[in-house]
C-alpha cells in the first residue's frame, strides 16, 4: 500500500517537476541567445539588463547562472517584474505566458528602449513583437525567430542561432 502510495505521489507531482526543468532550459538558452545577437552600440552601454516578467523560477535560475559575470565589459543584471508596470528599459525582456503577452504587447514595447531582446513563450507572439519565442511542439522545447521583429530593433540574430530555431520568420 506504501508503494502505491507513493507511485502516485510521484505521479501527482510530475507536472510540476517537468515544469520546473523546462524553465531551467529556458533560462539557460535565454543567457546563450545574448551571445548570438548583434547587439547595437546603445545596448553596450551601462549594465546589461535582462528583465523577467512574472516569472520568479526563470528569474531565478538566470541569476544563480550570470550572478557575477559580465557580458563583454557589462555586468549581467537580472531584474524581476510583477506586472508589465514595473517593467523599465533592459536590453532582454522574458516575458512568461502567466502574463498573456498578446493582451500586454504594446504596453511591453512602449515600456522598454529602441534595441530590446522580447523573448516569449505564447504562441502567436511572434505576430505582436516579439523575436524569439518558446514553444512546445511533439513534446520538444523548441524555439522560433522573428527577423524583422529583431531588425526593426536593430537587433542581428546569427545564422548560428537562426539554425537552431525550430521556425523562423522573414
Amino acid at each position: 500500500m506504501r508503494k502505491i502510495y507513493l507511485i502516485l505521489t510521484f505521479l501527482l507531482l510530475m507536472p510540476f517537476i517537468m515544469e520546473g526543468q523546462v524553465e531551467k532550459y529556458k533560462a539557460v538558452f535565454t543567457l546563450n541567445f545574448i551571445r548570438y545577437i548583434g547587439w547595437p552600440e546603445d545596448a553596450r552601454q551601462g549594465d546589461f539588463v535582462i528583465g523577467v516578467l512574472n516569472s520568479p523560477n526563470v528569474a531565478k535560475w538566470i541569476k544563480s547562472q550570470s550572478e557575477g559575470k559580465k557580458f563583454g565589459f557589462q555586468d549581467v543584471v537580472v531584474k524581476e517584474f510583477k506586472s508589465v508596470d514595473e517593467v523599465q528599459d533592459c536590453q532582454v525582456l522574458y516575458v512568461s505566458s502567466r502574463s498573456r503577452y498578446l493582451r500586454i504587447a504594446s504596453q511591453v514595447q512602449s515600456k522598454l528602449g529602441s534595441s530590446s531582446l522580447i523573448i516569449t513563450e505564447e504562441e502567436g507572439a511572434t505576430d505582436h513583437g516579439a523575436m524569439i519565442n518558446f514553444v512546445i511542439r511533439d513534446d520538444v522545447l523548441k524555439f522560433e525567430i522573428h527577423n524583422s521583429n529583431a531588425s526593426n530593433k536593430g537587433l542581428q540574430i546569427s545564422s548560428r542561432l537562426e539554425n537552431m530555431s525550430s521556425a523562423i520568420v522573414l
